[in-house]
């Protein structure tokens, strides 16, 4: 360990698994500019990844884009619907799923993939949240939104076919943070009961102060030029990095833990969200509620998203089914 001229520690970063290495050396030699305020992406992100349709190539469910109200006062929310085709009859657990992107990026189709993944291994009905990004749109917008979603799913359960018993909340990077936020609002609002928050390698400590976020500074997918950027975007500047923000927006922050869903946690031994995820699990256990951890070695942020053919990947993958299927089959 050293000590760097701001008086911080700097650790040697934990080393990747050699098929994240592979992955990270191929996208480091072809980099992307880093981003600034002025090079967040807008127009045409949608497009990026392949439609509703292509993902689905065949399989038998059924996708449905819909807009639904937003926060009162604030414009309506995008959101997709997909459903097991045939099983209009049939009353369905659902999940409510909130894309990543540090919550100043990404789309909604992004991850249509994981989401009709899921609908296709567990038979459930999945909804797939817009939610408007910062800085544009400062916290707490985008988790107000994902609240609403929250809500109007809860209020529709009949309508769509599903459980209102049996949703589960969830996303990873940015959406596992505001998966996390929408947990805690619903418990504080007496709001819909929520079955489990899917919590993959959350964003939830606005203070980049753990030693994780000091070790990948540089290295890896999601780095800590970019978490700064994120933070400074969704709080201003004044709260950016402070321990005074919101429990709702960080919720490594929130005072009380206690009362919570079960959640599931997911993060890569390797990535600068390590130590604040498995903090939020130890203060979930020290009020007697339910987390399920895994700290998967070697893998780097997302690596279930950059690195598909990986063998943690299939290993996580497997590991979130098993919960999955053990929330949704609890009544």
């Amino acid at each position: 360990m050293t000590i760097t001229a701001a008086g911080h520690p700097t650790v040697a970063p934990n080393p990747f698994d050699p098929e994240v290495q592979r992955v990270l050396d191929a996208l480091a030699a072809d980099p992307q500019p880093p981003l600034t305020r002025d090079t967040l992406p807008r127009e045409g992100v949608d497009t990026l990844f392949p439609s509703a349709d292509a993902v689905i190539a065949g399989r038998p469910i059924d996708a449905e884009d819909r807009l639904i109200p937003g926060p009162e006062g604030a414009p309506e929310i995008e959101v997709t619907v997909f459903r097991p085709r045939g099983a209009e009859s049939t009353v369905l657990p659902a999940f409510l799923n909130i894309h990543g992107g540090g919550q100043i990026v990404g789309h909604r189709s992004w991850e249509t993939g994981r989401v009709v993944d899921i609908v296709a291994e567990h038979g459930v009905v999945a909804v797939n949240v817009e939610y408007r990004l910062a800085p544009e749109y400062p916290s707490p917008a985008g988790l107000e939104d994902c609240y609403a979603a929250l809500v109007w799913l809860h209020a529709h359960a009949a309508a769509l076919g599903v459980d209102p018993e049996r949703i589960v909340v969830g996303g990873g990077s940015a959406g596992g943070g505001l998966s996390a936020g929408v947990a805690l609002l619903a418990r504080d609002r007496k709001g819909p009961p929520i079955a489990g928050q899917l919590l993959l390698c959350p964003m939830i400590d606005n203070t980049n102060t753990t030693v994780s976020s000091r070790q990948f500074d540089g290295i890896g997918t999601w780095q800590r030029e970019a978490n700064l950027l994120a933070w400074s975007c969704l709080l201003g500047e004044e709260l950016a990095f402070s321990s005074a923000a919101s429990g709702y927006a960080a919720p490594a922050h929130a005072a009380d833990l206690s009362g919570l869903p079960p959640a599931y946690i997911e993060v890569g031994e390797a990535e600068m969200f390590r130590d604040e995820d498995t903090q939020y699990a130890l203060r979930i256990w020290a009020t007697g509620g339910q987390a399920e951890l895994h700290v998967w070695a070697g893998g780097a942020h997302g690596f279930d998203m950059y690195m598909p053919e990986a063998e943690i990947t299939r290993a996580a993958l497997a590991a979130r089914a098993s919960w999955l299927r053990r929330i949704w089959s609890r009544r």
